[in-house]
């Protein structure tokens, strides 16, 4: 499990690729001393496991499922990546829960900036809209968001300058692919209803 607060920006330094998978090289300013091989590390909102660690690069598997649903397949050396540890029971829940498993990739379609802030437009797929409400949270690349508005299958967001400044979105551009996963809670109830419908 994640919160989807972020707490520092990776960048890839090597991929090696074969046909099953690919191993990606990721350095990360997270405390060393407090990460070990096992762990479970959100990377642009994918739970991946850390396989291996060499002094203050982090080595993932990413396997051939997990490259044709999301945007590591787009990685390559000097590549940026949102990272998280995931939650211990003791910590405060600042974002909402997030479970690293990412269920399709949006499409930026627009960046409206200003000193102030930036509004960001990205089309989701239909069928994940029915879990997305107004004012509902939803992770992009690993980000805890806020939708601020709906229409049809493109959700807008406000994303203050702390959020730019601590993430990826800094860097964001029309066309780009991110990773989606909605609120879990949604689904449940969805499940919950469908079930009392047999």
């Amino acid at each position: 499990m994640f919160t989807g607060i972020i707490e520092s920006v990776g960048l890839v330094t090597k991929i090696v690729k074969s046909n099953d998978l690919n191993k990606i090289f990721i350095h990360s300013s997270l405390n060393i001393e407090n990460v070990k091989i096992g762990d479970s590390i959100s990377v642009n909102g994918v739970c991946l496991t850390i396989t291996d660690i060499i002094d203050d690069i982090f080595i993932f598997d990413a396997v051939k499922e997990t490259l044709e649903i999301t945007n590591l397949k787009f990685l390559e050396k000097n590549s940026q990546v949102n990272l998280e540890r995931s939650l211990m029971l003791s910590d405060r829940i600042d974002g909402h829960i997030v479970q690293g498993h990412i269920e399709s990739m949006g499409n930026v379609v627009d960046i409206i900036s200003s000193e102030e802030q930036m509004e960001l437009f990205i089309k989701i797929q239909k069928r994940e809209g029915k879990y997305c409400i107004k004012k509902g949270s939803i992770a992009i690349n690993g980000i805890s968001l806020t939708i601020a508005d709906i229409n049809e299958n493109v959700l807008k967001f406000c994303i203050i300058p702390h959020t730019l400044k601590n993430t990826t979105l800094n860097s964001m551009n029309n066309g780009d692919y991110v990773n989606i996963e909605t609120d879990m809670l949604s689904k449940y109830v969805e499940r919950i209803i469908e079930y009392n419908d047999v």
